[in-house]
């Protein structure tokens, strides 16, 4: 069992679920959070965390010294910090190759220093996108139907090309200097604490707001997505019994198109299903992501508890509704930027 264990990137939407669940169900373990504290990273995403359990360190991790002085006295290190959004990667993709490149070397070098356990926390994305179903013959599962952990690599943005990136590092130098380390590829998650640029949480908001919705193009591209808290577990499942070197794929069977998905929001807040406005798409949006995770299931017995899609969504509509405070202050500049960009 680790007792003191580093997750970067912990005042962010996935990091902080993971806090949260570990404060929540392995009692023994100490959690120092490294995180900079960019716009994704929140303070309150921490709040009533027990101070004797939790330790926030606001700091970057490229920062070498800083990153040494807290991995020589850990156990492990699980690393979700990154620069995650797309639209922003299409913006500016500097900041992408900084975090999510160059951070990792840095943390890599120092688990490798200190021999120190290493989880890296990566998306589908990395493995570009898949068909249609409808553009599939014969519409149903096969070869190649869905991502695992052997699909070759093929982002195709800034953000995804930097997180294949930061996969490749971790694998050459479990290869080269005996890393103790595990990577996981995770579908998109929704929950609680996701910052409101994302897709579900700012259609949310946006109804909150009385503002229309903006959809991308037709809606037709396919997400899989998976409840955060079930994203939490699993990584806890593959820091303790994963096997070094491995690559875990986590999803939840929960592939919906965009378009279902936010006419699903509507009349789940007791909105029209048509009550949107269609805006132009992103630049190389990807179609389709879909993940089997058979791997994960058979070998470490993990399994979904969110697997009833709607039952998850109501609970984040449930939690933006009930926590206002946490992102009434921000929405008017987010939608600002958006509408610079017509969407």
């Amino acid at each position: 069992m680790y007792k003191n264990i580093i997750v970067t990137g912990g005042a962010g939407f996935i990091g902080s679920n993971f806090v949260h669940y570990v404060v929540n169900n392995h009692p023994g373990v100490h959690v120092t959070v490294l995180d900079k504290l960019t716009y994704a990273g929140n303070k309150a995403n921490l709040a009533g965390l027990p101070e004797d359990r939790v330790k926030l360190v606001v700091g970057d991790i490229c920062d070498v010294d800083l990153v040494d002085s807290l991995v020589k006295d850990a156990d492990a290190i699980v690393h979700y910090a990154a620069e995650s959004h797309n639209d922003n990667s299409l913006l500016d993709p500097t900041p992408f190759i900084q975090t999510n490149i160059v951070g990792t070397s840095v943390l890599i070098n120092a688990a490798r220093k200190y021999d120190v356990r290493f989880h890296h926390i990566s998306t589908d994305e990395v493995y570009g996108d898949l068909p249609l179903r409808e553009d599939l013959p014969g519409h149903g599962e096969g070869p190649g139907e869905k991502f695992t952990p052997e699909s070759p690599y093929r982002p195709s943005s800034p953000y995804s090309s930097s997180k294949a990136s930061s996969d490749l590092l971790v694998r050459a130098w479990v290869r080269s200097f005996g890393l103790q380390a595990t990577i996981s590829n995770c579908s998109n998650n929704y929950g609680p604490y996701q910052h409101i640029e994302k897709f579900i949480p700012r259609q949310i908001t946006n109804i909150l707001s009385g503002i229309r919705p903006k959809l991308y193009g037709t809606g037709k591209n396919v997400r899989d997505w998976i409840h955060t808290n079930d994203h939490s577990r699993a990584v806890w499942q593959i820091l303790t019994k994963g096997k070094i070197g491995e690559t875990y794929l986590i999803g939840a069977d929960g592939e919906k198109n965009n378009k279902d998905v936010l006419e699903l929001i509507l009349q789940m807040m007791g909105q029209p299903a048509d009550a949107y406005d269609q805006v132009k798409d992103r630049p190389g949006h990807d179609l389709r992501y879909a993940i089997d995770a058979t791997k994960l299931r058979t070998e470490l017995g993990w399994k979904p508890e969110f697997t009833d899609f709607e039952t998850g969504l109501q609970h984040t509509i449930d939690w933006y509704t009930e926590h206002r405070d946490w992102w009434e202050a921000e929405k008017a500049a987010v939608e600002a930027k958006y509408a610079r960009q017509g969407q």
